[in-house]
């Protein structure tokens, strides 16, 4: 089928992409939510010309929705609906296993007519992980409610055990962590990220620490 992404720049949404196209699947568009005053992407809170350098790394076009949470839901649909006219089929989603989740996917996607996959679904978190880095993704840690130490620290085995002893799910899937996807096998290019030097390296939101970085795509190799 040809796919949209629903892309939130890091490492769920990122393998589970990587896991569709595997099982023969056509990743032709990215779909990204913003705040509706456009200063940062949803959840993950980096800014909206993240988004669109990873696209660009990918070679995918993108789509983004600046939406509120209030309309998120009237918003997501529309794009949606965009999409299917221009000869999507189905989107994929990077839940593992919240299932108010898993029926909102369902749902939107069916009133829309697209397909839904998540092939992250009821995957063992720790063995998704060690897929990640064995498939050669790379990822760096900017949001957490857990300890702003964190922040910046690229995500690898031992940084994944210290969130997990601080009663973390192993890949955050109830929010006590957010990463930025920087390169992996659905990537032409690399991504570099870096703190900038003009700007506080973290800041904080409603109880939520964010790395503040800029990022770059590295020189094409070859």
């Amino acid at each position: 089928m040809n796919l949209f992404v629903s892309w939130s720049g890091g490492k769920d949404s990122a393998l589970a992409a990587y896991r569709a196209r595997q099982q023969g699947h056509r990743l032709v568009y990215l779909l990204n939510t913003v705040a509706e005053d456009g200063s940062r992407v949803r959840s993950h809170g980096f800014p909206p010309e993240v988004v669109a350098l990873q696209a660009r790394a990918m070679g995918l076009p993108l789509i983004q929705v600046h939406t509120s949470w209030e309309e998120y839901e009237a918003n997501f649909k529309d794009a949606m609906r965009a999409l299917r006219a221009a000869g999507v089929e189905g989107g994929v989603f990077g839940d593992m296993d919240l299932e108010e989740h898993r029926a909102w996917v369902e749902r939107v996607c069916l009133e829309v007519g697209l397909v839904p996959l998540l092939p992250l679904w009821k995957a063992d978190p720790w063995a998704l992980l060690e897929e990640f880095w064995e498939a050669g993704f790379r990822a760096v840690v900017v949001a957490t409610r857990l300890d702003p130490a964190f922040l910046g620290r690229p995500l690898d085995r031992e940084l994944v055990a210290e969130m997990a002893a601080r009663g973390a799910h192993p890949c955050g899937e109830n929010g006590e962590y957010h990463t930025l996807v920087t390169d992996g096998p659905l990537f032409r290019r690399p991504l570099r990220a870096e703190s900038p030097s003009d700007a506080p390296a973290v800041h904080a939101h409603d109880g939520v620490w964010f790395l503040n970085l800029r990022v770059r795509l590295e020189d094409a190799v070859g």
